[in-house]
Formats: C-alpha cells, sequence, structure tokens
C-alpha cells in the first residue's frame, strides 16, 4: 500500500524520464506524458477514472522486464542531449512537414469536399508546421546555445555573462508553453482522424497520409519528452550553480 501511495504521487513525466517504455503504458491510456507531464498520476487517474493500483501495477510489469534496447537519456550530458534532439528530432520534423503538407493539400482537392474533416487537419498542420519551424529555430538559435555556454564553463570553471534573457526559466517557460500548444493540435487532429484511422473508401495516399501524420505525432512526443522532462530541469539546475 505505501508503494502505492509514493507511486501515485509521482509525476507522469518522472516515470518517462526514468524509463521511456513507461511511455507505452500511458499512451493506451490516453494519457500525455510529454506537454502535460508535471501532473502527478494520482490527478491523472482521478481526472480519468483510472485505478491507480492497476496502472501502477502495469509500469512495474514494464519497469521489471529486462531490455538491453531502452535509453538511458537521463545519463546523458546535456551538450550531447542537445545535439540528439537536433539531429534526430529537428531534422525529422524539417524533413516530413513539406511532405505531409503535400499530401494533405492532394488530400484537400481530392477528397475534400466528401471528407470535410481532411480541411480543418490540413489547417491544423499548416499552423503547427509554421509554429514548429519558428520554435526551433528558438531552440537551436538562443536556448540550446546559452546551455552549451554554461556546459564549457563549468568545465573550464569560469564565469558566465548574464543572458540577455534574464534566466534560462525564462526561454524554457516559453518553449514549453509552445510545446502545450502542439500538444492541444496534435490532439484535435488525432481526433479528427479518428485516431489516425482511415475510412473505409481511403485511398493509398489517404492511408500513407494518416500513418504519416501518426509517426509524426509520436516523434514529437519524445521530441517535447526529452525537452520538457529531461534536459529543461537539468539546465536549470546547471544555472543554479552559478548562483
Amino acid at each position: 500500500m505505501e508503494a502505492i501511495v509514493k507511486g501515485s504521487q509521482k509525476q507522469i513525466g518522472q516515470f518517462v524520464a526514468e524509463d521511456f517504455r513507461t511511455a507505452a503504458v500511458f499512451s493506451d491510456y490516453g494519457i500525455d506524458f510529454c506537454c502535460r507531464g508535471h501532473r502527478t498520476l494520482e490527478d491523472v487517474c482521478n481526472k480519468n477514472g483510472i485505478d491507480p493500483s492497476e496502472l501502477l501495477d502495469k509500469l512495474q510489469n514494464v519497469l521489471s522486464t529486462p531490455t538491453h534496447q531502452n535509453i538511458d537519456y537521463k545519463s546523458w550530458p546535456l551538450d550531447l542531449l542537445i545535439d540528439y534532439i537536433e539531429k534526430k528530432h529537428h531534422r525529422y520534423v524539417e524533413e516530413k512537414t513539406p511532405v505531409l503538407l503535400q499530401f494533405l493539400d492532394k488530400l484537400c482537392k481530392v477528397h475534400g469536399e466528401k471528407h470535410p474533416e481532411l480541411l480543418k487537419i490540413d489547417a491544423h498542420f499548416k499552423a503547427s508546421a509554421g509554429e514548429l519551424a519558428a520554435h526551433m529555430k528558438k531552440e537551436e538559435l538562443i536556448l540550446f546555445p546559452f546551455i552549451k555556454k554554461m556546459i564549457h564553463a563549468t568545465i573550464s570553471q569560469s564565469a558566465i555573462e548574464a543572458p540577455h534573457f534574464g534566466t534560462v526559466e525564462n526561454p524554457i517557460a516559453m518553449m514549453k508553453g509552445e510545446h502545450d500548444n502542439e500538444g492541444v493540435r496534435f490532439r484535435e487532429i488525432a481526433k479528427l482522424t479518428n485516431d489516425y484511422t482511415p475510412p473505409a473508401d481511403a485511398c493509398n495516399t489517404f492511408r500513407v497520409t494518416y500513418a504519416m501524420l501518426e509517426a509524426f505525432e509520436k516523434d514529437l512526443h519524445l521530441h517535447i519528452h526529452l525537452e520538457n522532462n529531461v534536459l529543461f530541469p537539468e539546465a536549470i539546475k546547471l544555472e543554479q550553480q552559478f548562483g
């Protein structure tokens, strides 16, 4: 009982930060572990009518299964994590966005009259494409370089100039707010696509587009998780070392 009480007070994001395999369990229950990972397991269960002991049992089953494939992102140096986010997730967004925009445009022209939901999906994704492009540039040009500057100053035991944005918590708060917006947008896309289930009369382009949208959302979930629940908290701790 004590273990259940203790586990229920833990934040969703903490579970996933410690072992990403738990993300699959939360996804099965429709629980947002990335943008809304700051909620405790107890709060989430109360809001969604889930038995916390049942959810904790499933989490424990995953955690007790040995694996050689799980990646311990929390053990990575922050500069390595930043490089990984840029090369893996930022590049993914840059590569997949134009393809999805092209496919959605085609679907709207050919099937939009019979499937008006496509017009809404297209509008949401176009908005997301623009916001994500600007968001990633802010990270790459402002936030990430400052975190790397703190890392280098720590290694060389040198001082660091105060950034123009005051404290690293300010751009982090902005990035997290933008993450929340994307989380809301993709929940709406998932709803409009019936959880990425193509209609019975769907052509191959229809099916491929829905599959790509689902893969895009999954990649975005990991992308946001790595920043919100791993990189950002460690960057705040790092800055505190400079007093």
